[in-house]
């Protein structure tokens, strides 16, 4: 998350920091101005700014949403580039005023003490308003370039409260920042991030449809490139340059370093005393702890307060509320009118036609409806339980579906239509698939549809792991039997070699775990939960010798549980060829073999004293690796960027556990590093991560 986080952390100690010094003078000039009654007036200018930034953060995030996938590429594209052009002119100003930026604010802060309230407020506002608008818009940006990552928000944040923290210490003189050099070193950082995200954004709008050249690449080094290695996360994260980019994309990057740096580094050079430029804490009164930076009235230390001598409530008005009157308003009105944006935006689906469900009448009621988000009502009308797709008919992709759909219920699909053209496939339990007369919508496309996996299409790769584990079956069978032999005859050193080799087989046959039955149980079943616990009878196979071995169990002990282990490998072998192995299994334990790895290997739930839990873990991803060898012709024609990223995943979790690996013998979980600990499971997690569409992309449908 720390890459994602670096990026928001700088602009949010940039902002915050400008803003910061804005407060900062404000409430310095007050003070020492004797103001101490207006006070209040700043601090309600600062928090309208507040919740201004975080109402239009809220109508940017959740009008977003409310779009097609195609739609939210090209929005997000768009503000990417609008962000760009403000942080560019941010760091441009910034660079230019650093030196000036507290007289300024001065000069400011006495003419608005002659005026109104109003005059304070609105000063204090616009000169916070504005950094926190752009931080919300520079935010959005980059959390949406992070996906579901929390790295910005925690950056951003982190950023903020140090911003904070120095600006109080410039108030309190404590600290003293070269805010010149500050300003040009970030700049100069930022200017690099922002040539980053005018390339995220060019990409975007590619995708969107809004630009051409999506599939130009100027390199594509995703073969070779590991894109869950450090390096490559940190030039993500920060700079966003990934692995494969577009002619477009490369150009704007280096277009807008080329034009923007050299102006960014030639005019930081030309600033008038530059070296040693600093912005000086608020003075303090050494007669007084009142801070000093500004002075109003020469010739007095507290001059008049416009304001000082407000008009008497009277009698019977409530003076408290009415102060809270205004903060309250400031609030409350941005977000009301952020939630009246996001409601015009994001509204609810369109009233929905009632679409008739059966083997007779599918699709009756169904005409063609308005581009946007729809909710049909999908009714039952037939005699059996059916499940229901809203479909493209010249490709079968579909839009949106309800399963399990009992006789005379209704059930709501809502779903996004786009320009394109669209049919029902009613598929009744016992009976054929019908398809309704197609409609055809207006518009440009965009809606998101999944081309189906029939159970056909699985024929091929199930009986290629078929293949598989049979072979490996066999061989589990000559290694277990070899175990039984080393035990027999009192060589528990061997054992100990071959119970590892023979586990290592068994657990390399991950996908099939489920076909298994009750074998697995027997064979590689834990004591978890078991009423005699590891001395328990229906303890039996791998785990039940591991214990023995490593816990000073004699032969004699251990002869019987390591026949019955090879007994019932033999007797899977022979089962299996005739235990129903369901297709849709295939693309389940795709993410289910690491994910059960990371819940019990990786946190050695499962060892019983043999310390080998990461060998496990290898075999357990060299299973994966099997199985999405033979599922990658599927996956590449429905997501073709899936599987790189799977395969550097799988690639750098590879080198981690081979790390672990030295003179046949594993490293035990409880003794990693925890720096290597946390390598290996965030490796895990983020291949877990990166799998987790696979069991949808390739989820069975009914077509006929």
């Amino acid at each position: 998350m720390w890459d994602d986080s670096f990026p928001s952390f700088l602009i949010g100690l940039r902002e915050g920091l400008e803003a910061g010094l804005v407060v900062s003078v404000l409430v310095a000039t007050l003070v020492r101005a004797g103001a101490r009654s207006r006070l209040a007036q700043v601090w309600t200018g600062v928090l309208a700014a507040i919740a201004l930034s975080m109402s239009f953060g809220a109508v940017l995030t959740f009008t977003a949403a409310s779009l097609s996938t195609t739609a939210q590429e090209a929005f997000g594209g768009a503000l990417s580039i609008v962000a760009v052009a403000f942080v560019t002119a941010m760091v441009f100003w910034m660079r230019r005023s650093a030196r000036s930026l507290a007289g300024e604010l001065r000069e400011k802060v006495t003419e608005a003490l002659t005026m109104g309230a109003g005059v304070l407020i609105l000063t204090s506002f616009l000169a916070v308003g504005r950094e926190g608008l752009e931080t919300a818009l520079f935010l959005w940006t980059t959390a949406r370039a992070a996906d579901e990552s929390a790295g910005p928000l925690a950056g951003a944040g982190a950023g903020l409260v140090l911003a904070a923290v120095l600006c109080w210490g410039l108030y309190r003189r404590v600290l003293r920042i070269d805010l010149t050099r500050f300003f040009t070193v970030t700049g100069a950082v930022l200017v690099v991030i922002a040539a980053g995200v005018l390339g995220y954004g060019l990409r975007d709008l590619q995708e969107g449809g809004v630009l051409p050249g999506g599939t130009a690449f100027a390199f594509d080094l995703t073969g070779s490139v590991d894109a869950g290695s450090w390096y490559s996360t940190l030039l993500q994260g920060v700079l966003n340059l990934t692995p494969a980019m577009t002619w477009l994309q490369a150009a704007g990057y280096a277009g807008y370093l080329a034009v923007v740096m050299p102006l960014f580094v030639r005019g930081a050079r030309q600033v008038p005393g530059a070296r040693g430029a600093t912005t000086p804490p608020p003075q303090v009164n050494p007669r007084s702890d009142r801070p000093a930076d500004l002075q109003v009235n020469p010739r007095s230390d507290r001059p008049a307060d416009p304001q000082a001598n407000p008009r008497s409530d009277g009698p019977g008005r409530p003076a408290a509320a009415r102060r809270l009157l205004l903060p309250a308003a400031v609030v409350t009105v941005p977000a009301l009118l952020a939630g009246l944006v996001v409601a015009l935006a994001h509204p609810k689906p369109a009233a929905g036609q009632t679409v008739a469900v059966s083997g007779t009448d599918c699709g009756q009621g169904f005409t063609a409806p308005k581009p946007g988000r729809q909710d049909f009502r999908m009714h039952n009308t037939g005699n059996q339980t059916s499940e229901v797709y809203l479909i493209d008919p010249s490709s079968n992709a579909v839009y949106g579906e309800v399963e399990g759909l009992a006789p005379g219920t209704t059930r709501d699909l809502v779903t996004t239509v786009a320009g394109g053209t669209y049919a029902w496939r009613c598929v009744p339990t016992d009976g054929k698939a019908v398809t309704s007369k197609a409609v055809r919508v207006a518009g440009a496309g965009g809606a998101h549809a999944v081309v189906p996996v029939t159970q056909r299409d699985l024929t091929a790769p199930l009986q290629a792991y078929r293949a598989y584990v049979n072979r490996g079956l066999s061989t589990l069978v000559t290694q277990t039997r070899q175990l039984s032999d080393d035990i027999r005859a009192g060589h528990l050193d061997a054992a100990r070699t071959d119970w590892l080799t023979a586990h290592r087989t068994y657990a390399s046959l991950g996908a099939a775990y489920g076909t298994f039955e009750a074998f697995d149980q027997k064979i590689n079943g834990r004591p978890d939960g078991l009423p005699g616990g590891v001395r328990d009878q229906g303890f039996t196979g791998f785990h039940r010798i591991e214990y023995g071995l490593w816990h000073g169990q004699s032969a004699a002990e251990l002869e019987d549980p390591a026949q019955q282990l090879a007994d019932d490998a033999a007797g899977l072998q022979k089962a299996f060829p005739h235990q129903d192995f369901d297709p849709s299994d295939l693309p389940l334990r795709a993410h289910e073999i690491l994910e059960n790895t990371l819940q019990f290997e990786l946190t050695g739930d499962s060892d019983q004293g043999s310390g080998t839990g990461l060998a496990t873990a290898d075999a357990n991803l060299a299973g994966t690796r099997e199985l999405l060898t033979l599922l990658r012709p599927l996956l590449t024609s429905r997501a073709p960027r899936l599987l790189p990223a799977v395969d550097a995943d799988i690639a750098r979790l590879q080198r981690l556990l081979d790390s672990a690996h030295h003179d046949n013998r594993w490293t035990p979980v409880d003794r990693l590093d925890p720096a290597a600990k946390a390598r290996i499971d965030g490796a895990t997690g983020q291949l877990l991560e990166d799998l987790s569409p696979v069991p949808d992309l390739l989820e069975i449908r009914k077509s006929a």
